[in-house]
């Protein structure tokens, strides 16, 4: 598959960056660290979720939520404009996964599903689940602070494109209301669900802002923890089953190679 691709060719060209620093050019790793870089490959985990700010009447509870396990795997080139390595700006690639499982009870919830053939819409009151993954290529610029030897800071913003997106789930315990909240009363109860599936209404572009730090614990082994906050909707403007905007938020952990 296409994503399987892009992930494969990621990972190639993070090994190729890793055998040619510690075998092939050292002269030039050398010459490129007097000139004030350096540079990074990075592996994650992503913990979070698209969520609603702020919490709209229409979702009353949180029944359930499952992170899911969403992987993270980069690099990112700093270069650093003073002798002590102060200050500095960094660029990155990052192929990256997001994610969650989430069960909810809403009122009055937009809503379109899949029944007898046809597609129903209308307000949904009742219990819902909800599966989103995406997998994106992303590309932060941040400015880069080291407040010591070991520690440093980073914020900036960041953009990513969606290589395949999946947001779909069903509804059961309760009952659609045909084109409104006083439309026609469709009923689920027992065993009886409908599904849904919003995935073709995924955003492909995406942007937002990250901040984190990193902890230097190796000559070369580094320990990451940032915060990535998307700022436009999940889903594309022209749709509005959703009446509210699910911004992605997650906080990745994980580790580096510096050199």
């Amino acid at each position: 598959m296409k994503i399987e691709r892009y992930s494969v060719l990621l990972c190639i060209l993070i090994t190729s960056i890793i055998s040619k620093a510690q075998n092939s050019e050292p002269d030039n790793l050398k010459w490129s660290s007097l000139q004030g870089f350096e540079y990074e490959i990075y592996a994650a985990v992503n913990i979070g979720g698209s969520a609603p700010i702020p919490v709209p009447a229409e979702i009353r509870h949180i029944d359930g939520y499952n992170p899911n396990l969403n992987l993270q795997i980069g690099t990112t080139v700093t270069k650093w404009f003073t002798p002590s390595r102060r200050w500095g700006v960094a660029i990155g690639l990052r192929f990256e996964e997001k994610g969650m499982k989430t069960r909810a009870t809403v009122k009055n919830y937009g809503m379109e599903i899949a029944m007898d053939g046809s597609s129903v819409s209308g307000n949904w009151t009742g219990k819902v689940r909800t599966v989103y993954h995406s997998k994106q290529i992303a590309f932060p610029v941040t400015a880069n602070f080291r407040i010591n030897k070991r520690w440093k800071v980073n914020f900036g913003p960041y953009v990513a494109l969606a290589l395949n997106n999946d947001f779909n789930g069903e509804v059961h315990d309760g009952y659609l209301r045909e084109g409104g909240p006083t439309g026609n009363k469709v009923t689920f109860e027992g065993d009886a669900y409908a599904t849904y599936d919003f995935s073709n209404d995924i955003r492909l572009f995406q942007w937002g802002l990250q901040a984190g730090g990193s902890w230097l614990a190796l000559n070369h082994l580094v320990i990451n923890a940032n915060l990535t906050w998307g700022l436009n909707d999940i889903f594309n403007s022209s749709f509005n089953t959703v009446t509210f905007n699910l911004y992605p938020i997650y906080l990745n952990f994980g580790f580096g190679y510096v050199f």
